[in-house]
């Protein structure tokens, strides 16, 4: 089955493969680095001293469209909202009452004693 792949192939799967794990733990990875520079710097680690965090579930906006974002909208529904018919309805976040944010945890528990 695989007597026909050659040595380039084979080295430019391992290649894609790696890129592809890299581009999957970048995210980790930069929060890692950033928590560090935070903490050498002298800053809450999470917040960066800005005492508020994104709400995970809206990214920040307090909005998020509804039926989530892997939602199938039909084909009909679609072209209108592309020749300015209808578009996504967005509906308030429930998890951050369309705050957008929260108070940081890490400076709360600094600043409630």
């Amino acid at each position: 089955m695989f007597e026909h792949i050659t040595a380039s192939e084979i080295a430019g799967y391992g290649v894609g493969t790696l890129l592809l794990c890299v581009t999957i733990s970048a995210p980790k990875i930069d929060a890692l680095i950033s928590a560090s520079q935070r903490s050498s710097l002298g800053m809450c680690k999470r917040c960066g001293d800005l005492r508020m965090i994104a709400c995970s579930r809206c990214n920040g906006l307090g909005l998020v469209k509804e039926g989530g974002p892997f939602t199938i909208i039909p084909i009909n529904e679609r072209d209108q909202s592309f020749r300015g018919g209808s578009k996504p309805r967005s509906i308030s976040c429930t998890k951050c009452q369309s705050k957008g944010r929260f108070n940081c945890p890490e400076c709360y528990k600094l600043t409630s004693y």
